[in-house]
């Protein structure tokens, strides 16, 4: 073992030490990047740290984090959510499970805006469950869907997994956005897919289905929802059709929420502050830890890690699809007690050489590594969005909670199967888009 293999395994240490002990995952980044850079080249330090941050924020790429939670509070405040509950719910209450099929569904539509799994979650849970509660959905069913549904925040676009991860790749965040749609698709309805089996194998968790909604109210709940879908059709459909970048996507989304927010006349200073306090929140986490993340795979490079790993790979006579196997493991399973902006930036930068030397198609991958933070999101002992839930439904026992999402987990799990057999699934749009 040479010695910068040595201080990077006890960097790794470090860090994982730091986040047992609750210290910011950013912040821990930054600690232990900035001492390993100071055991290799103490002149480095001062340079490296203050250029990285200020590389990082001077980024004009970057603005479309700020934009995107931006456009996601505001889609929270003007009540749009709830608005597209009540469509997705008008056209499948006819079907035993609706309003558990309506939660993934409005879910996925919130997704579109926010781009955060736990602010899916959160915010449907507030508008879901106590429906789903009043008509006897079995509490395992109720709380797993929306569990599950707010996975869809991470790889439905606007995806801010999707965009940490093509920044420190630095792949095309417009292609990225685009791999993630059909894939998003794919396992809204699977998720749905699976709402179908869990009462058709046991009909007591949901109510029989109700009467067939009117198609004057079908039509009338759905006009109501006309502002958070057309936001996402001009959004998404203005990066496929090549009309504006997803950086300029992020403003003119954040454009459209406001003036939406302003027309259903949901502004006022309380909602104004709650906004701005949220976005400012949200963006400086988010630039904490990319100015770690970044920090770190410096020290990571100056421990030349990356190449032993490569070339260890090389020797062990690996194949591309093995290696990929092996971190999505890993990543399913350090995403039951770890954030997955901080897996990505841990890990991304150590496989990235390895995988790169192997042929994988880091779009692809991309999708697959958005999957498994997914899995892990809900996965026990740790999985964050059931805590999430539990916040919304503090009656419910985690256990019931866990139960529920065993069907919403093979789901995900059939989708990263389909997606490794059928590659396209995930590059069709990107390649049909950029080439």
């Amino acid at each position: 073992m040479t010695a910068g293999t040595g201080i990077a395994l006890l960097g790794f240490l470090a860090l994982l030490a730091l986040l047992l002990i609750r210290v910011p995952v950013g912040l821990a980044m930054l600690i232990v990047g900035a001492a390993g850079i100071a055991m290799i080249r103490p002149g480095a330090v001062v340079p490296v740290v203050a250029g990285e941050i200020f590389a990082v924020s001077s980024r004009y790429s970057l603005t479309i984090l700020p934009l995107f939670m931006l456009m996601g509070n505001l889609a929270l405040v003007s009540r749009m959510s709830q608005d597209l509950y009540r469509a997705a719910h008008s056209w499948l209450g006819r079907f035993r499970g609706s309003l558990a099929s309506a939660s993934i569904v409005a879910c996925a539509g919130f997704s579109a805006l926010s781009g955060s799994s736990l602010a899916a979650a959160l915010t449907m849970g507030r508008v879901s469950l106590p429906e789903m509660r009043r008509f006897r959905y079995d509490d395992s069913l109720a709380t797993g869907a929306i569990a599950a549904g707010g996975t869809l925040g991470i790889l439905i676009p606007p995806s801010a997994g999707l965009v940490i991860y093509g920044i420190i790749t630095e792949e095309s965040i417009g292609r990225l956005f685009m791999a993630g749609v059909i894939p998003g698709i794919l396992l809204t309805l699977l998720f749905v897919l699976a709402i179908w089996i869990v009462v058709r194998r046991d009909p007591d968790k949901a109510p029989h289905a109700t009467a067939s909604v009117p198609w004057r109210e079908r039509l009338r709940a759905t006009a109501r929802a006309t502002w958070i879908l057309g936001i996402v059709i001009v959004t998404i459909g203005g990066i496929y059709a090549g009309v504006f970048s997803a950086i300029e996507a992020a403003g003119v989304g954040a454009l459209l929420a406001l003036v939406a927010a302003c027309v259903r006349r949901t502004l006022n200073r309380k909602t104004v502050i709650e906004v701005a306090n949220s976005t400012l929140k949200a963006s400086g986490t988010a630039f904490l830890v990319l100015f770690g993340a970044f920090v770190f795979k410096i020290f990571l490079g100056f421990t030349g890690i990356a190449f032993v790993a490569s070339e260890w790979v090389a020797e062990q006579g690996f194949s591309g699809a093995q290696v990929v196997l092996l971190v999505l493991i890993m990543f399913i399973v350090l995403g039951t007690f770890l954030d997955g902006f901080a897996m990505l930036v841990l890990t991304v930068p150590l496989v990235q050489p390895i995988l790169e030397s192997l042929g994988v198609d880091m779009i692809w991958f991309g999708v697959m590594i958005v999957i498994a933070l997914e899995m892990g999101l809900i996965s026990p002992p740790v999985g964050l969005n059931i805590f999430v839930v539990k916040g919304v439904a503090p009656d419910v026992p985690v256990r019931t909670m866990f139960r529920g999402i065993v069907p919403f987990w093979l789901a995900l799990l059939a989708a990263m199967v389909l997606i490794a057999l059928l590659p396209r699934i995930a590059t069709l749009l990107p390649d049909a888009m950029y080439g």
